[in-house]
Parts: C-alpha cells; structure tokens; sequence
C-alpha cells in the first residue's frame, strides 16, 4: 500500500513520513516548500527522508488541483495523511488569503481527489485552536466549538465540516485530529520553543505574550505521531450510538470521527520558559506584552476519547522533550 503524506517537509509531516517508513511503508510525500519560514529548514527534512526507498517526493501545492490530481492518477493511494496547511495564527493578520488558498482550496482538492479516487481513509490535521472563545477546561470533541477566534482556526474548522459532508454524501471515511501545541527536533522556527532558544542563545530579548499567563498543552511531535499513525489504521466508521436529536459533536451517523491530541497537562508558559532556561544555563531577557488578536490563554485536551479508541497517551515530559529538542538545535546549527 502506498499512502500519501501531504506537507511532508513540514515539521510533522516530516516525523510522520520517517515513521511510516520505518514501518516499511511505501510513502509519496508533497510538499509546496513555501517560504512561510526558512525553507533550508524543509530541504534538509527532505534530503532525509529521501535516504529511503520507499519514499518518493512531489514538489506541488495542493491548490493546483490539476498537478494533484495528476499524482493521484500516477498512485493508488488507499490512505491519505493530510497535514499541509498555511499555519500560525498572527501570519493571517498579513496574509489571509493564504489561509484560504492553502487551508480551504487545498483541502477541497483533496478531498475530491479522494472520493474520485475512492480511498479507505483521509486522516487531516485540525487544531486545538477551534475551540477559540471556550474557557471552560478542559477541551473535549464532545461539545460544539464553533466560536473560533482566529482566520487560521476558522479554516481548519471549515475542513472538519467539509469533511462531514463528503463522510455523509459519499461515504469517504474522514478523521480529525486536533493537535495541541506540538514542539520537538526539527521543529518550526516560528513557534516559541525553537524562536526562544535562538533568541536566548544569540542574547536577544524574548517576546512573552499575555504577560506569561498562558497555558499550553505542549504535546511532544512523537507522541503526535503514534497518534496519527493509529488513527490512520482505524478508518472512521458509522457511530451506532449517534442521536440526531442530541447529536455528539466528535462523531456521527457517518464514517466521520474527530479526536483531540494533546498532552493533558497543560504548562504555564513562564514554566516553560524556565525548562528552557535551565537546558541552556542562561536566563531570558523577557519582554512582556498583552495577549495578542487571535490568540487563546490557554488549551488543556480532554484525551479520553482518543485513549479509548485510538489507546493515544501522550508519554514524553516536558523536560525529556525540550531537553531531545536542544541536543538537535545544537547539533543542526
């Protein structure tokens, strides 16, 4: 079986491709290289991934639907991991039609690739960040999360809905995965762990939003990863026990399911930032500022659903997995 991985250079798609082919799977990974952040970063993923036989590259961008449809035609793909996305939350202010371009018409080409090309199973990444305005903790895919506060969360939102309709009307079998927060080696330069390391290491200041009052659920990329791959051998099915008249927001009367992946233990962020401090042995200049448009204070994952039918547990502490993420930051650079 040869399965397709779609953002295969980017920081999950990358852990997710070496772990499919260690398995021994045949994997075709695409990827649009966009310049997002520092594509040298998405280049040496791929040169790794390309020291196996099994996998096999494609430079496109999903919202070509003539150039996927042509890789679907070359491939008879049976399974799909869908994580190319336009990511972050701030970029939108900047850039919203990315979000649009990559996260909606991307993902309905691919899901018209998918029924036409009658797949077992799409499995696509969503995000912890739909559940937006909801304060009450922690998360759980068992109630509605439909007040998004931000362009990146509405989109990954829309994709869960398409995804219902095409589980519904065609019977494509679609599963959801909420990420929470993920950091480890060969992260993204974007995001906190990777941008407070190289700022504290090079003596640079670091921008503390929200005054340090956020929570994350910091999830470590390979406990993702065993969650997404046991996900990917689950094809979604019919929920028996789904009442339209009290419907469950995580499944349906369709082959359509939605699963949170975090860690379950949400981290302060200024604790964050003191494990790691103390893996550097320097201490942070910290400039501290109001929450920012689109971001939420805090994300706490409800994984019981996941655990009882996907058996996830999240399993690497924090200290273990910014401690594997600084052995390979000093190692690269």
């Amino acid at each position: 079986m040869t399965w397709l991985v779609t953002g295969a250079a980017g920081f999950i798609g990358y852990h997710t491709t070496q772990a499919l082919l260690a398995q021994g799977e045949q994997v075709v990974g695409i990827d649009s290289l966009n310049e997002y952040y520092d594509v040298t970063l998405k280049h040496a993923r791929l040169e790794r991934l390309k020291e196996h036989d099994g996998f096999t590259f494609v430079h496109l961008d999903i919202s070509d639907d003539d150039a996927l449809g042509r890789v679907f035609a070359d491939h008879k793909f049976k399974r799909i991991i869908h994580l190319a996305a336009q990511a972050g939350v701030r970029y939108a202010f900047e850039n919203p039609k990315a979000y649009i371009t990559s996260n909606v018409v991307g993902f309905q080409n691919l899901i018209d690739q998918a029924r036409d090309h009658e797949v077992e199973h799409l499995i696509y990444a969503s995000t912890s960040s739909v559940y937006g305005a909801l304060t009450k903790m922690p998360f759980t895919v068992h109630k509605p999360a439909d007040h998004p506060v931000s362009l990146y969360a509405a989109t990954k939102r829309s994709n869960e809905l398409v995804a219902h309709t095409y589980a519904h009307l065609f019977g494509l079998p679609c599963t959801g995965l909420r990420f929470f927060t993920v950091y480890g080696p060969w992260g993204r330069p974007d995001m906190a762990l990777f941008s407070f390391t190289r700022k504290i290491l090079a003596g640079e200041p670091i921008e503390v939003f929200n005054h340090g009052r956020h929570k994350r659920d910091f999830t470590y990329v390979d406990d993702i990863v065993a969650g997404i791959l046991a996900a990917a051998k689950k094809p979604a099915t019919a929920d028996p026990d789904w009442d339209p008249s009290a419907p469950d927001p995580s499944s349906s009367n369709a082959p359509w399911r939605i699963y949170n992946l975090g860690n379950n233990q949400p981290v302060a962020l200024m604790d964050f930032i003191a494990t790691i401090e103390r893996n550097l042995g320097k201490t942070a200049e910290k400039i501290m500022l109001p929450l920012q448009p689109g971001d939420v204070p805090e994300t706490y994952a409800d994984v019981e659903t996941s655990h009882r039918d996907l058996g996830f547990e999240a399993k690497t502490s924090l200290d273990v997995g910014i401690e594997n993420f600084m052995a390979w930051y000093k190692s690269y650079y």
